[in-house]
């Protein structure tokens, strides 16, 4: 372990044997148990093939390679069928346990990297990444998978500058989010959010600021923007382009009339050929200006924004307005 300074610390992982660990997993057991202290562990090219945990004992930890498509963290299980390092006493059961990359510690951090679930199509959930912590940011990252491709299950979470893709409920969960420049691809018929807000009272939702979504150039719409996990689910998309991939009608109710009734459903100023409003569901509305005040920017999810870097990685691969 190198040193850099009194308030950092550096690990280098490589799989040639040049660095201080050969697995991403090995340099962080390495972490002393409630550190204080900023840990980054930089990760060298290559896949590496491996569930990985960050256990809730662990924060202030930084994954860092030097380019997403060179440094990818990948496994392959699933909600049936899961192998791991750890119990199901320390991670769970089902979905909850099945990504590849577990983070319970706070005030983590990933940038310039892959998470990848590659287990194939039809396989059910399949999470790369599940987020179980406050704090936590993702800078030019990516994101691969189908089926629940990011869990973020709970507390304030920024991405900026990512590629997320998937099919089925592919960003799910209660966790309080801004994604902000990415990229969110659609490869087959499904919904991009599943959010699980569960009653008004919760600061919890989704927005997708200034992103990019697409498809797989299909001209029949297959894709919806969301449906409710939760009763209160809330999302918005504003500045963004929509790919005709997404229906008119734009969001599901998941077979649940009741759910149209309290959803949060929201569209401001986007773009593209699937933006259309004029077809929606009744249900889900554009919001106001001064509505929207509330959702364009960090301060959404944390108005002291301390632990957010507003350094912008890289550009989408389509150009998007900073504003209207």
């Amino acid at each position: 372990m190198s040193s850099s300074g009194g308030e950092r610390r550096e690990i280098i992982v490589a799989q040639n044997g040049n660095g201080d660990y050969k697995t991403v997993q090995e340099a962080i057991d390495s972490v002393p148990l409630r550190n204080t202290q900023r840990v980054i562990i930089r990760i060298g090219w290559g896949v590496y093939t491996q569930p990985i945990y960050i256990p809730k004992t662990k924060n202030l930890i930084t994954l860092s390679g030097t380019n997403p498509e060179r440094t990818t963290l990948s496994w392959n299980n699933t909600a049936t069928s899961c192998r791991h390092h750890q119990g199901t006493e320390v991670i769970g059961t089902g979905t909850f346990a099945c990504a590849t990359v577990i983070v319970e510690g706070e005030d983590f951090i990933a940038e310039n990297l892959t998470f990848e679930n590659s287990a194939p199509q039809g396989s059910g959930q399949a999470v790369a990444i599940r987020v179980t912590a406050d704090r936590c940011a993702f800078y030019n990252c990516r994101f691969l998978g189908w089926q629940d491709t990011a869990y973020l299950h709970y507390g304030r979470q920024y991405f900026r500058d990512c590629y997320i893709e998937g099919s089925v409920d592919f960003l799910f969960g209660n966790a309080t989010v801004l994604l902000e420049h990415c990229h969110i691809h659609c490869k087959s018929k499904g919904f991009i959010t599943a959010q699980q807000r569960k009653n008004a009272d919760e600061s919890t939702g989704y927005v997708f600021l200034r992103c990019v979504i697409t498809g797989t150039g299909d001209t029949k719409p297959y894709m919806h923007l969301g449906r409710p996990w939760a009763p209160y689910a809330r999302v918005v998309f504003a500045y963004s382009y929509i790919d005709c991939c997404i229906v008119p009608a734009g969001w599901n109710n998941w077979d649940n009339a009741e759910n149209e009734k309290t959803a949060c459903y929201y569209e401001y100023r986007c773009f593209g050929p699937g933006s259309d409003m004029k077809k929606r569901v009744p249900w889900a509305r554009t919001l106001r200006p001064e509505e929207a005040d509330h959702y364009m920017s960090t301060s959404f999810i944390d108005s002291q924004r301390t632990w957010i870097n507003m350094q912008k990685f890289a550009p989408p691969s389509i150009p998007v307005p900073l504003s209207a």
